[in-house]
């Protein structure tokens, strides 16, 4: 069953029609209801277009948390062949929140990091809601460093809401960790391209979206703290996130004309979630561009380029 958005009810409500009519042509043959279902359709398309042609901040970020979204998972299955993951970061423990390893990418071996969340209660307690503890990022570290060894393109993909904050994550150094892996971003020789098709959350996201190439798709965010979490600091008020989300330009268009992203991959019309296969193929065919022009650098250019990528943010504003 589609899981709406509280601003997809014209989409909802027509869709329960169609649902409704199919179901009654089911049980009695001699009733047609094609061309009424046609005409519905075609309604449903019309609201679609109408409704994310003017999504707000806060909208875009019910999207980029739809729970039907493509994950690291659908994207690792669909893009990679003789995907090998990696497990531990050798120091303390496995944590599913980062799933990272070893690929072929239109058959050029990589390295692939991201963050997954899962899909359902199971899945999304073993991935942590997609929240890395340090030993997450202590794993990427481990995979960066052997990627950079082997000459590997480093492929990462953000979905996130941000690391997680428990104590025991703190107690382990949870800050020394993201920033030692963002480090390991800028230190590499290799070819680093990061692809926000989520959540781009804080540290939790930048710590592995350090990239030669950083892009968004559509409907994403990236942003330094959650709505929800600005709004309890600046307001002391959770429920004003509609309004941290507008003033905080989290949005792939608002961080594109900022500079902060390199590019934009389009979503099909309603969302990554209406139509994975086509977004996911679109993703493939970015990182596939970015992979060659950057496959002539030399690793001394590619990291000096990356770290003044980043010392360049903000100065023209």
């Amino acid at each position: 069953m589609h899981n709406y958005l509280d601003f997809e009810k014209p989409i909802s409500d027509l869709e329960g029609k169609i649902h409704e009519l199919k179901k009654l042509a089911t049980e009695d043959e001699s009733i047609d209801t094609s061309d009424e279902i046609g005409r519905l359709e075609v309604r449903v398309r019309e609201a679609t277009v109408e409704i994310y042609s003017k999504l707000n901040p806060w909208q875009k970020t019910q999207v980029a948390r739809h729970p039907q979204r493509p994950h690291f998972i659908d994207y690792a299955n669909a893009l990679f062949d003789e995907f090998t993951p990696l497990a531990g970061d050798r120091k303390f423990s496995e944590d599913a929140a980062i799933q990272a390893g070893l690929a072929r990418f239109n058959g050029q071996p990589v390295a692939v990091i991201g963050q997954e969340k899962g899909n359902d209660t199971k899945s999304r307690i073993k991935h942590n809601f997609g929240s890395a503890r340090p030993e997450g990022y202590r794993k990427a570290i481990r995979v960066m460093e052997m990627a950079d060894r082997f000459g590997l393109p480093i492929i990462t993909l953000i979905d996130t809401a941000g690391a997680y904050p428990g104590v025991g994550a703190e107690e382990r150094g949870q800050a020394e960790a993201i920033a030692r892996s963002t480090e390991m971003c800028l230190n590499v020789k290799v070819p680093i391209i990061s692809v926000v098709v989520g959540e781009g959350g804080s540290g939790g996201a930048i710590a592995v979206a350090t990239g030669n190439r950083v892009y968004m798709l559509e409907h994403s965010i990236y942003s330094v703290i959650s709505p929800e979490g600005a709004a309890s600091i600046l307001w002391r008020d959770s429920t004003r996130a509609r309004e941290a989300a507008t003033a905080m330009k989290i949005t792939a268009e608002d961080l594109k004309q900022l500079g902060i992203i390199d590019g934009i991959i389009p979503e099909p019309i309603g969302g990554a979630h209406r139509d994975p296969e086509t977004v996911i193929a679109a993703t493939g065919e970015m990182i596939d561009i970015a992979l060659g022009e950057l496959s002539s650098r030399s690793g001394e250019q590619l990291r000096n380029e990356r770290r003044q990528k980043f010392l360049n943010i903000g100065r023209n504003l």
